[in-house]
């Protein structure tokens, strides 16, 4: 016996295509009943889709094929019709060049899926760094209720007694492994001791950053982006997320009601207190650009400096998200932050922000600590310190609360790089002129330079300096890094080299001086010069004459602006498609 279907008290967007009397509205009918449904499973139904990621590259997603069919009881318990729709999945790892390159067209897909189809209301599943924001941003354009379920995170790790997780940990011990501290045979061990399971970074690396700002949004159910992947109760909440979603639908929830400006400010504090990855400072501009929300790096900043890290996770803390989750979750941070939330905010719940948290509870004030007693104090360093200077006019960021706080005011001489081939390729040579006050400076990793923002600026340290113990080094790019990363890595220099940016004019030998403290970042080279160089340099030569590529090339934005194409930005109306 099936449900009653849905009473929406508005006309649902689906019946332009199968409520029409016409030989159209018979054709949508009939092909699919041809499917094996029968009219009264879809006939007056609010149509939801489950835009699944799901991947057999992508071990963050694997897993998404069994979340929607949680999803798909939790609609039909609801009167809805459930339609599985597939897209791009941009998992971290196996994806070449850079997911980066993709979440535009991810973002594209969804838009035009929500669009071209019958579809009503949609759950959105990802989880794996871009996968968040591409969601959103597709499901922000299209303007239909959506809810977000989260992939949720792996299992903790753990080798030889010492709690390890994906990234970080990669990162640590491969820096170990060239410096002659473990072996080989240690570096295989650990292939298959760090992962234990399903599900994204264990860290608080961009795919737990992005969604757990999503959660702060309100565009999860309340604390959704905590639970773990293998966890029975992650398969509970996405049949909650399905059950939702057709009221969501019944009300006209859409992102423009929920993703105001507090909301998104919501976000942000979020994001400082997480400890979370820079990439957020990309994406975060690229979402409030879709929602037609003012948002700037300086509103970033500005909470920077008021919010400390205050989840203790890697890399700025030693807990893992599975810890965070059995301590209380993104509901338990949030409720230790609410003196600087805006709690009217509504959330896909249908009630407010501060409603969801009012009875949160926090079991470990270790891993979740109190604006009062962070894992780092805001003067030595926070999760984001915005950087300006004559070597990035437009800005660049850092994350200066896991940098060595000797290098957070540094002058030293720049060691220059034109690509990430050649970097490689020196960066372990014993002759390389550099010691432990230079300044690595990868150029041409930016949005148009690569293309795509590639993480490569968590810049390696030369092998003979790891030997003589340095594990951190003031290293610069317009590349992006990893949330899962570390060190004193400055990146998202704006404008980039590709583009004539002065990161196209620094040299080899040129000083260079930081002081994070101040926000500035400059080379210390006289304007004379600096015009001289300006008026050689030529642009690089395109290797894109064709494919996606030449398309993301010639339409990116810059990191400051979120990196969105500069033609899908904004709030203009797209028109219904005509059914004829």
């Amino acid at each position: 016996m099936t449900n009653p279907p849905s009473d929406p008290k508005r006309p649902l967007r689906s019946a332009r295509w199968f409520a029409s009397p016409d030989m159209r509205g018979f054709a949508h009918r009939q092909r699919t009943q041809q499917m094996g449904l029968r009219r009264e499973e879809f006939m007056d139904r609010p149509v939801i889709a489950i835009v699944n990621t799901w991947s057999e590259m992508s071990p963050c997603h694997i897993h998404l094929r069994d979340v929607a069919d949680a999803v798909k009881r939790g609609v039909l318990r609801a009167g809805g019709y459930p339609v599985e729709l597939p897209a791009l999945s941009v998992g971290e790892v196996m994806v070449k060049p850079t997911t980066m390159l993709y979440r535009n067209f991810l973002a594209m897909e969804v838009e035009e899926l929500l669009r071209s189809h019958p579809i009503d209301g949609a759950v959105l599943l990802g989880g794996c760094d871009k996968s968040t924001p591409g969601l959103l941003m597709g499901a922000i354009s299209a303007g239909l209720p959506a809810i977000y379920c989260p992939a949720g995170p792996m299992a903790n790790g753990q080798w030889r007694g010492t709690k390890t997780g994906a990234g970080t940990h990669t990162k640590k011990y491969w820096d170990e492994l060239r410096a002659g501290n473990i072996t080989p045979a240690d570096w295989l061990d650990l292939e298959s001791r760090m992962t234990r399971s399903i599900g994204t970074c264990n860290t608080m690396g961009t795919a737990s950053t992005m969604t757990g700002i999503a959660d702060a949004m309100g565009m999860t159910l309340p604390g959704a982006s905590s639970i773990p992947a293998v966890d029975s109760g992650h398969r509970r909440m996405a049949s909650l997320c399905g059950e939702r979603i057709v009221a969501m639908v019944d009300e006209d929830l859409t992102p423009q009601r929920m993703l105001t400006r507090d909301a998104f400010m919501n976000g942000v504090v979020a994001y400082m207190a997480l400890g979370g990855s820079t990439n957020a400072a990309v994406h975060m501009m690229a979402l409030a650009g879709r929602a037609g929300v003012a948002l700037s790096l300086d509103d970033l900043a500005a909470a920077a400096r008021r919010i400390p890290v205050c989840a203790n996770l890697f890399p700025s803390g030693n807990a893992l998200m599975e810890d965070f989750f059995f301590a209380g979750g993104m509901r338990a941070l949030l409720w230790k932050l609410r003196d600087h939330l805006s709690l009217e905010c509504l959330t896909v719940t249908g009630r407010t922000l501060g409603q969801e948290i009012a009875e949160a509870e926090c079991y470990d004030d270790d891993v979740i600590r109190d604006v009062s007693n962070p894992v780092v104090p805001l003067e030595r360093g926070a999760s984001l310190a915005l950087l300006r200077g004559n070597l990035c006019p437009d800005g660049a960021v850092m994350k200066s609360s896991a940098a060595d706080p000797r290098l957070l005011c540094h002058t030293g001489r720049a060691i220059v790089f034109d690509s990430n081939a050649q970097m490689l390729a020196a960066i372990d040579d014993p002759a390389l002129d550099v010691d432990a006050d230079s300044v690595i400076i990868l150029r041409n990793g930016g949005p148009v330079g690569a293309p795509g923002m590639p993480e490569w600026g968590n810049l390696p340290i030369p092998k003979k300096l790891l030997a003589q113990g340095v594990r951190d080094m003031v290293r610069i790019s317009d590349a992006r890094m990893s949330g899962t990363h570390y060190g004193a890595c400055i990146v998202h220099a704006a404008p980039e080299a590709a583009v004539g940016g002065p990161l196209a004019l620094v040299q080899t030998g040129d000083l260079i001086r930081l002081d994070a403290v101040a926000g500035t970042l400059d080379m210390l080279v006289d304007e004379d010069e600096l015009t001289r160089r300006r008026a050689a340099w030529t642009p690089p030569a395109n290797s894109y004459e064709r494919s996606y590529a030449a398309l993301y090339k010639a339409h990116v934005t810059q990191a400051p602006q979120g990196c969105d194409f500069d033609f899908l930005a904004g709030t203009a109306k797209v028109p219904e498609p005509p059914i004829y």
